[in-house]
């Protein structure tokens, strides 16, 4: 049968006993703490992405265009022509969309990523996704 151990001290905090840290304690602590976590990754990583990856050779200004339709009719364009391309041209075109959207984060105005969004339906409707 296991054992119950029973305390014999009392849950006030008064009669807790508190023990001083000195700060050289904490901060070796926490670089240690800090060594032994997972290496971060490498600065501008999206930006490699963008330059060496063999997702699509988009046209410059894609995503600048001011219609929904024309933007998602040149990604499909771009997917379809594509030889780089390891996946189905949908998933590609979606996936530099999404990426496009996720790089920006917050500094995209909220109607480009209106914009995007609605390109994002168009493209499910020009691959006949729907």
């Amino acid at each position: 049968m296991a054992q119950v151990r029973k305390t014999t001290h009392s849950r006030k905090s008064g009669a807790r006993k508190t023990t001083r840290r000195t700060k050289t304690s904490t901060a070796r602590r926490s670089t240690s703490a800090r060594k032994s976590t997972k290496r971060a990754a490498p600065k501008r990583w999206s930006q490699r992405v963008t330059k060496e990856s063999d997702a699509l050779d988009l046209k410059r200004g894609v995503f600048k265009q001011t219609s929904p339709k024309k933007i998602a009719a040149s990604l499909k364009r771009s997917a379809e022509h594509s030889s780089r391309r390891k996946t189905g041209a949908y998933r590609s075109a979606l996936s530099m969309l999404t990426f496009y959207i996720n790089r920006a984060g917050r500094t995209l105005p909220k109607t480009q990523r209106t914009r995007l969004e609605k390109a994002k339906v168009e493209l499910k409707r020009a691959f006949g996704r729907e």
